[in-house]
């Protein structure tokens, strides 16, 4: 077993033993705060990329895979074990979340450097890095979910880190309420898996719960076993639902912009909302089961019965354009890019679905690195424009911020699928490829079409409102409601080298990393154990088979069409006043104002399930306050009436019973007491009183 196999739990432990230290510094050791969570970060990243090598000479073989099992406590003749894994996938996703995060954690040395609790937040920080590395490395369901939960209270305490604003304290509670409800469904799949496959280890010398040993044992000969396996996965795609915000439960996600941007980009690109397809990811043998391989647990004869991928396809992509069409008409620059983080989750879900793994953790990967640069591109305006959200005030940034808009455009034309040069095309094409290939519909591929259209629709918006035009603020900045304190110019300005140079290598990232999984040279997806059927190396005339020219074509003509579109709306059309409406919303202000409003989901959850909740809370107080009350009154009352009646008895029939029994006995004893003096006359008194009885007694009976 390699080394680093047997130290794989440092990855984690190293960010959970910095917050650790941090939550009992001084607010005031501001520096030693950022260099002891950087630092410890750096480790991480640094074993992280050590247990990648590890696995690069069995790539693709599909025989890597070296874990470390524990008894964690025994109960009677049971035993609950732990454990961590290394294989491709967790090792892949170990270097992402520990890179993209150890740049966000410098990034926020420069966004956070005038903010009073700096401490503090960099110790939520090294709390969620923490979380979502020892969530990547477990080996157990029970430990992923111990470790998902722990990403869930950090997301809550960073979302809410600005708690004096209402908005980030009602946002860090929904987001927390929100994902619970996906987390209970998640439980319950964890028992019912529990149950029946006797073990929570995803892999145990054959016999884990990802193993066919296991699987077989659930799914039986019959029809009971396939619709268990299916059950057990949509409840734990239900946890996936929730944490990576899905429909319905995507609510929380673009609120969760209420935390400071740094947050925004750790949440959205490579920790909670990634954690969902993860999972998914990880347990993807129960969402598609090898069924031919399970010895005798084929329940139906003939083509192999529906699974959870069914769900996992039609949630992706109907998510991905339902959020696709919002990010159409929202003008706070970072929710643009929230709802386009929910409709990319959507595309990661249908890759998953489709294709399998490799397509959808290729989609993780490179949407990782963009969307991490695109949220801290934002920041960096929010930052350069004193605290400016609002695109319709910006304008004509490209000149004072030059290194922010060319970084920006990269990760637009990244998240917007621009052809060849950059890593959003390959790895979306992917997805469409095999979208197009599924055998389930082509609604499917057709809807990811729709959504690539929109992407480059709305993100050319975006840049046309933030960097191009006129500048449309007001001299005066906006009153700084996070709590960062900038200069008083009311102009914008470039941000800093320890924020920009973390955009520069994220833009790098965000073109090299799409060359890793090209038609031409699959070199991701062969690592994570897809099967292409070539030998691994480059092959151009992959590149050039009619499918795929045919798809790509597709592909390029759909996002120049939406960058098209988008240029003749905004580009062409320049908006000078921050008050003009939108071009879109004076054509279609019916449907914009649907968009605008999110096609008012929130109103409609709070019109019915809130105030469901409200009604039975109202209706649980009046119970609680009249009948169980009133039940409490009642005994309360009973007992207080029988504590009298008892009083009563004892006072009034037991005492005094008592007390003239004890008068009496005492008046019989003072009688006997007198009779005992110790006076001899009275003793002869009585002898001869006696005497004289007796002898009367004597007397009377004889004269009869």
């Amino acid at each position: 077993m390699n080394w680093i196999v047997h130290q794989l739990w440092l990855i984690p432990a190293l960010p959970f033993l910095a917050a650790g230290v941090l939550a009992l510094t001084p607010r005031r050791q501001r520096a030693f705060a950022a260099r002891l969570a950087i630092s410890a970060l750096a480790v991480s990243l640094a074993l992280s990329c050590a247990a990648f090598v590890a696995t690069l000479g069995h790539a693709g073989t599909g025989t890597f895979r070296e874990r470390v099992n524990f008894t964690w406590f025994q109960f009677g003749d049971q035993a609950l074990r732990l454990g961590w894994v290394l294989d491709p996938l967790a090792a892949v996703m170990l270097v992402m979340v520990s890179f993209v995060g150890l740049l966000i954690f410098i990034y926020s040395v420069g966004y956070m450097a005038h903010d009073a609790n700096f401490t503090r937040f960099f110790c939520f920080l090294a709390l969620f890095a923490g979380a979502m590395l020892g969530l990547v490395i477990a080996n157990s369901l029970l430990l992923l979910f111990v470790c998902w939960e722990l990403v869930g209270l950090a997301s809550y305490l960073l979302i809410g880190f600005w708690f004096h604003k209402p908005e980030a304290a009602a946002a860090a509670k929904k987001a927390f309420i929100t994902t619970r409800i996906g987390d209970v469904a998640l439980f319950l799949g964890m028992l019912w898996l529990y149950s029946a496959g006797g073990t929570l280890l995803f892999y145990d010398a054959g016999e884990g719960c990802l193993e066919n040993a296991a699987l077989a044992r659930i799914a039986g000969p019959s029809l009971v076993g396939w619709g268990t396996l299916v059950g057990i996965s949509l409840l734990i795609f239900g946890g996936a639902i929730g944490k990576s915000g899905q429909l319905p439960l995507h609510v929380w996600l673009p609120d969760a912009m209420e935390g400071p941007t740094p947050v925004s980009a750790l949440i959205h690109a490579a920790t909670m909302v990634a954690a969902g397809v993860f999972l998914v990811a990880r347990v993807f043998p129960l969402m598609k089961p090898d069924w031919p391989s399970l010895a005798g647990g084929i329940p139906l004869a003939g083509t192999p019965p529906p699974d959870a991928t069914l769900a996992i396809t039609w949630v992706g992509a109907i998510t991905a354009v339902f959020a696709a069409l919002i990010a159409v008409a929202q003008t706070d620059i970072k929710r643009i890019l929230a709802y386009s983080t929910v409709s990319q989750l959507g595309y990661m879900f249908l890759g998953l679905g489709v294709g399998g793994v490799a397509v959808g953790m290729f989609h993780l990967l490179t949407h990782a690195c963009f969307k991490a640069l695109l949220f801290l591109g934002a920041g960096s305006v929010i930052h350069g424009c004193h605290d400016e959200q609002d695109i319709r005030r910006m304008g004509g940034l490209r000149r004072p911020m030059p290194v922010t808009f060319a970084t920006y455009a990269v990760g637009m034309m990244a998240l917007s699928g621009v052809p060849l040069l950059f890593s959003g095309f390959w790895s979306k094409d992917e997805i469409l490829h095999a979208a197009h290939g599924w055998a389930g519909s082509r609604i499917p591929f057709y809807l990811g079409l729709f959504g690539a259209l929109l992407t480059a629709f709305y993100m050319t918006r975006q840049m046309v409102y933030v960097f191009f035009g006129q500048r449309r603020a007001a001299s005066t900045p906006p009153a700084a409601a996070s709590g960062i304190r900038h200069p008083a110019s009311g102009e914008p300005h470039e941000s800093p080298l320890v924020m920009t140079v973390p955009l520069a290598i994220l833009a790098v990232s965000a073109i090299v990393l799409g060359f890793l999984g090209t038609p031409a040279w699959p070199w991701l997806q062969t690592y994570l154990g897809a099967d292409h059927g070539g030998s691994g190396g480059v092959e151009l005339a992959k590149l050039l088979t009619k499918e795929t020219l045919w798809l790509m074509a597709i592909s390029t003509a759909v996002v120049t069409a939406g960058i098209g579109l988008a240029w003749r709306w905004y580009g062409q059309r320049p908006i000078t006043d921050a008050g003009t409406p939108d071009p879109l919303q004076m054509s279609f202000p019916a449907a914009f104002r649907w968009l605008r409003q999110k096609f008012f989901v929130d109103e409609f959850y709070a019109a019915t399930v809130i105030r469901a909740h409200a009604a039975w809370a109202r209706f649980s107080d009046l119970l609680d306050a009249w009948l169980w009350g009133g039940l409490v009154l009642a005994v309360h009352f009973l007992t207080q009436g029988l504590s009298w009646a008892s009083r009563f008895f004892d006072e009034y029939v037991v005492n005094l019973g008592f007390d003239a029994a004890c008068r009496r006995l005492r008046r019989d004893g003072a009688f006997a007491a007198g009779l005992s003096d110790g006076k001899l006359q009275n003793y002869l008194r009585g002898i001869g009183t006696a005497f004289a009885c007796l002898l009367v007694l004597l007397l009377w009976g004889g004269c009869r």
